[in-house]
């Protein structure tokens, strides 16, 4: 990756609607087909850049920034559940005149992708023709509730403390592999130096109560599970363990870290360029 986070901002403006709980942000390319980027607890629009770019010649590329994120505004709950965030994603989707489309979640992004395929997406009239859980974040939500409260405290009061900027410095290197290219980790550092406080704790919320896996069992459409076979934070045993559980393919991604989609993009991609042209084909089959 040798391009800029300065260029990326200019190749990829953010976009501003209103829904009724206040601004969405995002970012989109192309046209066609609908793909919907969904991101982490530490990320934001922009580190999707790659999936921009890449699929822009085939699908109408959406990602956004999550509901207090960026200058998307924040849920009115403080604590909010991974169906408040499905239902403003499928409010959003509808405004854009989405009708149909395949989601990528990635990390909490998956607990939020879930909960719109078990119901968001149905009740708004949107179809779901595939469900990407990448990396994804398994919850807290089976949790003894002790554990639960501490694991919100611990991530609000951790954004609290250090602010955006010096989180970002901490943790976005975890995030790759060792030794990742420079470009790589600036480009996941400024997108979780943008995230604010307040949504970072709303985020928080989700990712300690809620569990994952009861939202993909209600999902009518295809899932896939992927995940870098070096990913520390949400590691690849526990993935495809999920997946296997779920009765999902499971698609690993050699010598990838956590933030996959962002330093192994073209081995990312092509996972999900396959898993897409599949789905669109049993779609066509069976319709």
């Amino acid at each position: 990756m040798n391009t800029t986070v300065q260029d990326l901002e200019l190749r990829h403006p953010l976009r501003r609607t209103t829904l009724a709980h206040g601004t969405l942000a995002w970012r989109e390319a192309g046209d066609g087909p609908a793909l919907v980027l969904l991101h982490g607890i530490g990320s934001g629009s922009l580190a999707w850049a790659a999936q921009l770019d890449a699929f822009a010649g085939t699908h109408r590329v959406l990602a956004w920034d999550a509901p207090g994120y960026g200058e998307s505004a924040p849920l009115a709950s403080p604590q909010p559940l991974a169906p408040d965030y499905a239902e403003v994603l499928a409010e959003w989707l509808a405004t854009l005149g989405v009708r149909e489309c395949a989601v990528v979640g990635h990390s909490l992004g998956a607990l939020v992708a879930a909960a719109f395929a078990a119901q968001a997406a149905e009740r708004h009239g949107i179809a779901l023709r595939a469900l990407l859980l990448a990396s994804p974040a398994l919850g807290y939500g089976d949790r003894p509730e002790a554990e639960r409260a501490a694991r919100w405290k611990e991530r609000a009061d951790l954004a609290q403390r250090l602010g955006p900027v010096a989180m970002a410095a901490e943790r976005a290197p975890r995030l790759c592999t060792d030794g990742a290219d420079a470009a790589s980790v600036a480009l996941v550092a400024s997108n979780m130096a943008r995230v604010t406080p307040g949504g970072y704790a709303q985020a928080a919320h989700l990712l300690a109560f809620e569990t994952l896996a009861a939202h993909a069992a209600r999902a009518r459409c295809p899932i896939h599970v992927l995940c870098g076979t070096l990913d520390r934070i949400t590691p690849a045993a526990a993935s495809s363990a999920f997946a296997q559980a779920l009765g999902a393919p499971f698609h690993a991604i050699p010598g990838a870290a956590h933030a996959c989609y962002v330093e192994h993009a073209p081995a990312f991609n092509a996972e999900i360029g396959t898993i897409l042209e599949s789905t669109g084909q049993e779609a066509a089959h069976h319709g």
